[in-house]
């Protein structure tokens, strides 16, 4: 406790030693990131985690543009449609100070780029040229480089020239897809069981369902996660909180609270008390005893193919997810050209009424793609298949850049068929939800 106090202290210190420092993230571990920024521009942007100073960025007198299908062409020297960004130089700690490290780690390095990604977020890419003060600059570039985060400057075949070259490119698509994350750090959003199966993606074989609504072959689903296990976190910066999606806790894993007249889990507890309510009944119609509502959750659980998660802010439970494939659903016959095999979709509920708003639901419905798109490589689409009525959800739905492929009728409804490419989620500027983003809704 002495040693936690003193560190704490420490932390303070080193933040009240100057009064321009500014959170910009808290990392999925819980680490502070913040800067500092100079009031001469000339001078580096200090960046650190939990006080302690990780690196240095500073933008160069020069800009550079990611040029790749005009190369070789006579459009190569007049690509002037492809947007120039300026070149950040990124140093050590000893930079700023003589007795720091000269080092970077590999887990603060992806914490300095999560950082710009955050601060520069309409930028596709972030030109980046590693300081050769840098005592393991040669790792750093080599991690960069083998994770995807960056590449160098495009070149014919044959063309080796860029290799020597300083210059990177981070390259905002393949962040947010997780590179540099699982196998090289345990700072990433993917938590637990989530991480390892995305740093080992689990091997096809043949399985099948055969249900009432469905008879389908399909790959083996994996494992699911422990109860009450955390799969999933990220802080929104434009709110200041930190989403949190949980794998549903049936029987409890800590303490329970009272529940017509049992001690039950708090997810199962919030679930009934959620169902119950008339707004949630309207869009689930699954109004009813307690018992009715565990044994829909059993069931969901026995499923190889959905995983039911609760989801939160700050800790503070707000809503409920399930995260199903596509091609064991019975939503897989109305898909024009048929289910593929890692196909994903999901059914969402907020069940608080303080966490309900357009904001908020923007940041936590393009989350639960971000999951589903990390959890698994091979997903290339995330479909959805909500009322054709429920314009709320539609519009949420084309917000985070889905689009309507279909309508078409269930045997007790009418739906329209959302469609999110895997392609389109990372190309644009989906995820950053930086403080400048849209009207932040109130905590």
């Amino acid at each position: 406790m002495h040693s936690a106090n003193r560190r704490l202290l420490a932390i303070q210190r080193t933040l009240a030693a100057s009064g321009s420092w500014r959170r910009v993230l808290v990392l999925p571990d819980d680490a502070r990131v913040d800067v500092a920024d100079e009031s001469d521009a000339s001078q580096p942007t200090k960046v650190a985690i939990d006080g302690q100073l990780v690196g240095l960025f500073r933008t160069l007198p020069r800009s550079l543009a990611l040029v790749i299908s005009a190369i070789g062409t006579p459009h190569e020297k007049s690509a002037d449609h492809v947007p120039k960004f300026p070149l950040l130089e990124i140093l050590p700690p000893a930079a700023a100070d003589a007795s720091a490290s000269a080092s970077i780690s590999v887990a603060d390095l992806w914490a300095i780029i999560y950082t710009l990604h955050t601060l520069l977020h309409t930028q596709e890419t972030i030109p980046v040229l590693l300081s050769s003060s840098i005592k393991n600059v040669s790792e750093l570039s080599s991690y960069l480089l083998t994770s995807g985060l960056a590449r160098k400057r495009h070149t014919l075949p044959g063309d080796t020239s860029s290799a020597s070259e300083p210059e990177h490119f981070l390259l905002r698509e393949t962040f947010w897809q997780g590179a540099g994350t699982v196998s090289y750090h345990t700072r990433g959003w993917l938590r637990g069981q989530s991480a390892f199966l995305a740093s080992a993606p689990f091997p096809y074989t043949q399985s099948f369902t055969r249900t009432p609504l469905v008879i389908a072959a399909h790959p083996l689903r994996p494992p699911k996660p422990r109860p009450g296990e955390v799969i999933y976190r990220r802080y929104i910066p434009s709110l200041g909180q930190m989403l949190e999606y949980v794998y549903f806790d049936l029987e409890g894993s800590g303490p329970g609270v009272e529940c017509e007249g049992e001690t039950v889990s708090l997810h199962l507890a919030t679930f009934h008390r959620w169902h119950n309510s008339d707004h949630v009944n309207r869009g689930w119609g699954e109004h009813g005893p307690l018992q009715k509502h565990r044994e829909y959750v059993r069931a969901l659980m026995a499923d190889p193919g959905v995983l039911p998660i609760m989801m939160s802010w700050d800790g503070e439970l707000m809503g409920y997810a399930e995260l199903v494939y596509i091609k064991e659903n019975h939503v897989a016959a109305y898909v024009p050209g048929g289910a593929w095999d890692y196909d994903r979709g999901l059914h969402v509920l907020v069940g608080e009424e303080k966490f309900r708003g357009i904001h908020r639901s923007k940041a936590w419905f393009s989350a639960i793609h971000h999951f589903l798109f990390l959890s698994d490589p091979r997903t290339e689409r995330v479909i959805g298949e909500p009322k054709a009525a429920n314009a709320a959800i539609i519009k949420l739905s084309e917000a985070v850049t889905m689009n309507v492929q279909t309508i078409f009728d269930f045997p007790y409804k009418r739906s329209v068929l959302t469609w999110l490419p895997r392609e389109r989620f990372f190309k644009y500027d989906i995820l950053s939800f930086a403080e400048d983003n849209d009207t932040p809704a109130k905590k």
